[in-house]
């Protein structure tokens, strides 16, 4: 299931390698008894470094990770010769990845692009060798830069879901159903609470060969901020998106009400998400008829777009796509 293979949370020890230490050596030839200082550098211990990969959608591969660890440089030698850098560790990461400090929960490096590679803990700076300490009154120096200590930390990785669309509604607002209707996505639809545990994503076509990302998101309940349900874990994925849908079924006791406690829980968690561009989806409109409708309309809040939907009768689908595609590109 889903469930079992969407990781968004893990926590793993990052440690670099060491620097190599610089080398004291001089040069000693056969008709160079007495050469000068010729000590090379040490190497730079490895990095962990964060890349962006597209083609991954969870933290799953990463779970089970508890360490990851860098080489050390290698020292430097006579002859100048610089040590070899301590092999990089490399974790690819979904797109929308964070990195915390596990101690404080201060924001470190976030990955929002393909390809994105971003140093997570650097590794420990090599030595300068004797060759770097010569000067006119030493020209003999007896003593190398020892290298730099690499980084131990605890780090913490949250993936909060990229798309352009999320999702925002009770349990069984009809979410999971006008994913699966609008894109191939096949998420879990039941007529129960918290069908949907995890994101899923599906690709909107749209006209003209465009296409748009849309999330359905677990389903909001009242406390969700704070941490009732599945609360702040789902909470974390709608930051990302450039727009919320709210939905709400048109059999709700009260439409208003419906929509402004799902307003209040996100801006509890965040107020920052009422920046964000904001619309009104009433689902399972199949059930209404026309005057029942235009009775209904009377409830429906005024400040933000709004529309009469229907999953199962493919009901306003294009207007709801025509809206959200002008929204985006607002």
């Amino acid at each position: 299931m889903a469930s079992t293979n969407f990781i968004d949370h893990v926590r793993f020890c990052s440690r670099s390698g060491n620097g190599g230490p610089g080398s004291v050596h001089f040069r000693r030839e056969k008709h160079v008894p007495k050469g000068g200082p010729d000590g090379g550098n040490g190497g730079r211990g490895g990095h962990i470094i964060l890349r962006g990969n597209r083609q991954l959608w969870t933290l799953l591969h990463l779970r089970y990770k508890k360490h990851a660890i860098a080489e050390d440089g290698k020292p430097g030698e006579g002859g100048n010769r610089s040590g070899s850098e301590g092999k990089d560790i490399i974790l690819e990461v979904p797109l929308g990845t964070i990195a915390k400090d596990a101690e404080t929960g201060e924001t470190r490096v976030e990955i929002l692009e393909d390809g994105q590679e971003i140093i997570l803990t650097p590794g420990g700076r090599g030595g300068l060798g004797n060759d770097n300490f010569k000067t006119a009154t030493n020209q003999t120096p007896h003593y190398a830069q020892p290298g730099e200590d690499g980084i131990e930390e605890w780090i913490v990785l949250e993936l909060k879901v990229l798309a352009d669309v999320g999702l925002v509604g009770f349990p069984n607002a009809g979410k999971s159903t006008l994913l699966s209707v609008l894109s191939e996505a096949k998420p879990e639809i039941a007529n129960y609470p918290f069908t949907t545990l995890v994101p899923n994503l599906g690709v909107v076509a749209y006209r003209d060969h465009k296409s748009f990302v849309m999330a359905d998101i677990p389903g909001i309940i009242e406390g969700a901020a704070e941490g009732k349900g599945l609360g702040i874990r789902f909470l974390r994925h709608i930051e990302r998106n450039s727009i919320l849908l709210f939905m709400v079924p048109a059999d709700a006791d009260d439409i208003r009400k419906e929509y402004e406690i799902l307003l209040k829980e996100l801006t509890k968690y965040n107020p920052e998400l009422l920046d964000k561009q904001r619309m009104l989806a009433i689902t399972k409109s199949d059930m209404l008829d026309d005057e029942l409708m235009e009775e209904m309309k009377k409830e429906v809040p005024t400040e933000l777009p709004s529309i009469f939907i229907s999953s199962v009768a493919q009901k306003n689908l294009d207007p709801l796509k025509d809206m959200i595609w002008q929204s985006i590109n607002a």
